[in-house]
């Protein structure tokens, strides 16, 4: 195999496949065990002050950060060498640690070895040099201290070490591209899958292609029933190749999103198969489709750890993981079961290996978190390649408060003291100084529940001190890294992380409790806008879509879309003749009311039922709320069937609380507003004929969401709107809309509050709903 600077004179460098130094070794030369035993590593700044380090202390003569740029074949390698000196001539790797040296993993030190060698030969093709001293240097970030591991090697010694690695690639590289291309022909090829386009779905899937064309964000409100993941799935499929689309990450709010997606990718898959049947370009072609899950959810000795010497799985991991990643894409189709068969035939683990096959994938199914989280896989995968990826977010309503739950980081004085007895000698005096700088913080507060808008500088320093104290001794022990000490650890490694970027967006909290392990403090997040905007920047296109997405102003204000995003609200295909919709003005759900509003509230229910006997269900603004008005209920109308949502309800119990909407059957299941029945489930037909929604489901009035209102009112003008009005009536539409899922359903839904009479609130109601007051027929359209 040829090798040759694609910067030499007279040379025209051909089409070639591009990669990195560092995923070229990545792929060829770490071999041996998966070894997961925590080790804090230096963060990404530490990492560059090292190297700043490191690289000051050498002569004049010695060049940083080298570019080179070589071919091998059909492959340009690119990179950086951290250090060259071209008298010597030698290169430098460098290398940031904490802890013992000798703990540094094997397959860690090969792949530090595969990359050093690897800028090696390139600046002796560069160069000339006919030998080459390869240095690796490992700098402790604690002491400063440099260990420094040498190697002389001539520069055929180098080459063939180099050529070797590209031709691992290169055959991998090549089967990429014929899939990348006979894809791209059969996704040319694609058909919408159905006859007809459902109303509404064509307007919706045109919008999601204009937007990935354009690379531009989209927000699109669309009903339920249209078919939505079909509509935003096949036009970035159709996009992919004229707009170089690397990948499509598809993330969902819960884990029974999941199924949709892949259903409907299953559907566009065969489709994708059919238009190319016929032999020509493109035959067979499906695009490669990766289910993630969570860790916990997939690993198969969850009494193990994860090292060689715990888990049989992790034993020789990266020697086994070539013939797994070899047939997974062979596969195509890695949901979780299909991507668990592959791992066990090969005996790795299925986690790690569907983090590899996230490289080679077409289209990633995951939760949100694998993008939007601060320590995000997905996000941080995508930066470190140079993808070019289209985002979808499904029902994105859900994304504020779950983006808030990211970037909030809660410490809890129990578990200050669990750590504190837990801890080593040399830990434990840094962990007695963090009590007491708590006990300094909270001495002053006067109430059970306080804020600030700014951080106790000492708390931080302190804070920061016992971390690095605690990072020190997982470092040098890596094997007690287990327990109270190491959960610790986390939480405040999460909290000092969020301290460092304090701002208006969050709030600094203390919370006194009746005993020491009550007591709390927490960063907790208002409005994380300032943490997404980079994440919908940085992708070629993001659509964020749902049933219930608006106002859209509020929605991308807080999350922080572009101000250029594109808007769409799709027409419902429902009529108002399929809804009733009334509202109850002898009603109050008002705090103060509510024990007042009982009588009321049994007598609407109890007389719907009378008029149309079936399932409804009926949604409370608190469970006990709830529970005082099916008592009031059941105590009214002793004859008619009632279930009811409880606290904590298992899964199990959800499961039987759905089953109770028996086609054709009747009875009354109550709910609470917001909660696991109020979206995401689908009762069509008879299975539920009406419900009743007994609240306007604003949040609560307290401290924290006055807060909350203060702050969007200073960012965005509209502080009552934007905590309390809106995220109150989306969970109201939400619920209504388990009652008309398809276009033949018909129901009746009551809105028990005389609030929405207003017009200000019914303005904020779907367009389509027909809206009687009181019942005397004064509709709103």
């Amino acid at each position: 195999m040829s090798t040759r600077p694609s910067n030499s004179p007279g040379v025209t460098a051909p089409a070639a496949h591009v990669v990195s130094v560092k995923a070229l070794c990545a792929f060829g030369a770490k071999a041996g065990d998966l070894d997961l035993r925590f080790v804090p590593a230096p963060s990404a700044l530490e990492g560059m002050a090292g190297h700043a380090l490191v690289q000051g202390r050498r002569g004049s003569d010695y060049q940083s950060e080298v570019s080179l740029d070589t071919l091998c074949g059909s492959l340009r390698v690119r990179g950086r060498a951290d250090g060259y000196e071209a008298d010597e001539p030698r290169v430098e790797e460098i290398k940031t640690f904490r802890g013992d040296f000798d703990a540094i993993r094997g397959n860690h030190r090969a792949l530090h070895w595969a990359q050093a060698r690897t800028y090696g030969w390139m600046l002796c093709e560069l160069h000339g040099h006919e030998a080459m001293t390869v240095a690796l240097v490992y700098l402790d970030i604690a002491s400063g201290e440099e260990t420094v591991l040498h190697e002389r090697h001539t520069r055929q010694s180098l080459r063939e070490h180099f050529e070797s690695l590209c031709g691992l690639y290169s055959v991998w590289a090549a089967q990429e591209a014929a899939h990348r291309a006979a894809l791209d022909a059969a996704l040319g090829q694609l058909t919408f899958p159905h006859q007809a386009f459902r109303t509404g779905q064509r307007e919706l899937a045109e919008a999601v292609y204009r937007a990935a064309v354009g690379g531009r964000c989209l927000m699109a409100q669309a009903p339920t029933g249209i078919g939505k993941t079909l509509a935003t799935l096949f036009p970035l499929l159709k996009a992919r190749a004229a707009h170089k689309l690397d990948k499509i990450f598809f993330l969902t709010a819960k884990t029974s999103g999941r199924p949709v997606a892949l259903d409907a990718l299953r559907v566009l898959g065969n489709g994708c198969g059919r238009s190319c049947d016929n032999g020509g370009e493109g035959a067979g072609a499906q695009p490669r489709v990766l289910e993630l899950a969570a860790r916990e959810k997939v690993c198969e000795y969850p009494d193990r750890a994860c090292n060689g010497d715990s888990c049989p799985l992790a034993k020789g991991f990266y020697d086994r993981l070539p013939a797994a990643r070899a047939e997974a894409a062979e596969t195509g189709w890695l949901d979780r079961p299909a991507l668990r068969q592959v791992a066990l035939q090969h005996q790795v683990c299925p986690y790690f290996l569907a983090q590899e096959m996230a490289h080679w994938s077409d289209v990633i199914v995951g939760d949100y978190n694998y993008y939007f989280d601060g320590s995000a896989f997905l996000f941080a995968t995508m930066k470190d390649a140079g993808w070019r990826v289209a985002v979808l977010v499904d029902e994105a309503h859900n994304l504020l408060e779950r983006a808030r739950g990211m970037y909030t980081a809660q410490l809890e004085g129990g578990a200050l003291e669990e750590a504190h007895r837990a801890a080593p000698a040399a830990v434990r005096g840094p962990l007695a100084r963090l009590f007491r700088e708590w006990d300094t913080v909270q001495q002053l507060q006067e109430a059970d529940y306080e804020t600030a808008d700014e951080m106790p500088e000492r708390f931080v320093r302190t804070l920061q001190a016992a971390n690095t104290a605690m990072a020190e001794h997982f470092a040098a022990t890596p094997e007690a890294a287990q327990g109270p000490l190491q959960r610790f650890f986390f939480d405040a490694l999460h909290f000092a992380r969020l301290a460092e970027v304090f701002g208006d967006h969050s709030v600094f909290e203390r919370t006194l409790g009746p005993t020491q392990q009550a007591r709390t403090l927490a960063i907790r997040n208002l409005v994380p806008a300032p943490f997404l905007e980079s994440r919908f920047a940085d992708a070629a296109s993001v659509t964020c879509f749902s049933g219930t997405l608006s106002p859209f102003s509020f929605y991308r204000d807080a999350l922080g879309l572009p101000a250029d995003t594109a808007l769409l609200d799709v027409a419902s295909p429902f009529s108002s003749r399929q809804l009733r919709v009334e509202v109850a003005m002898d009603v109050s759900t008002r705090f103060r009311d509510r024990a007042g509003s009982l009588r009321n509230v049994a007598d609407i229910i109890g007389a719907q039922f009378e008029r149309m006997p079936g399932n409804y269900l009926a949604f409370f603004s608190s469970f006990d709320y709830l529970e005082n008005a099916r008592a009031a209920f059941a105590a009214q109308h002793p004859g008619v069937p009632v279930w009811a949502q409880t606290r904590g309800m298992r899964e199990a119990d959800r499961h039987g609380f759905i089953a109770r909407f028996e086609e054709g059957g009747r009875g009354i299941g109550f709910a609470v507003l917001g909660g696991a029945f109020g979206e995401g489930i689908d009762l069509p037909g008879s299975r539920l004929v009406g419900a009743f929604v007994a609240s306007l489901g604003l949040p609560q009035y307290n401290a924290l969401n006055e807060i909350t209102r203060e702050r969007m009112q200073s960012r965005f003008g509209k502080g009552y709107e934007y905590t309390y009005l809106y995220p109150g009536l989306q969970k109201v539409v939400q619920a209504a809309g388990r009652v008309i899922r398809t276009e033949e359903d018909r129901g009746v839904l009551h809105l028990l509050d005389d609030r929405f009479a207003r017009a200000e609130i019914r303005e904020l109601l779907p367009r389509w709903w027909h809206v009687q007051v009181g019942g005397s027929g004064n509709a709103r359209r």
